[in-house]
Parts: structure tokens; sequence; C-alpha cells
């Protein structure tokens, strides 16, 4: 696609290596367009071959209800 941001939710979950390759590939290409990504991956071989930043957001907690 040709959109400036693109949104990642686990974009290699359940696939093989080969094919996991091939869409860390796209990912790169992406970036080297200068698309901004915006992922959630909890494979770190993957999050590492693509990250340039990471928020680990596992400390995070919802704010409190109001009363």
């Amino acid at each position: 696609t040709d959109h400036t941001v693109l949104l990642l939710d686990e974009p290699t979950a359940s696939l093989d290596a080969t094919n996991r390759d091939v869409v860390i590939e796209l990912i790169r290409a992406k970036k080297r367009q200068g698309v901004a990504l915006l992922g959630i991956f909890h494979d770190g071989e993957v999050r590492d071959a693509v990250a340039d930043r990471i928020i680990d957001v596992s400390g995070f907690a919802p704010a409190k209800a109001a009363a």
C-alpha cells in the first residue's frame, strides 16, 4: 500500500520461519520508504529485527475509574 503509517498487530504470528522472514523484509522495505510503523510484537526476534524504538508496556496499568 501507499499508506504513510502502518499499524501492525503481531504481523508474523502463526507463520513458519520462511514466511516470517518474508514479512520481516516487507516491513524493512516500508521503513526504507519512510513509512511510519507502530507495532505490537510478542516475538522478540521479529521485534528486534524491525524496531527502532521499543516501549515496554508490561508495566502500564489502567487509570483508576472516576468516583
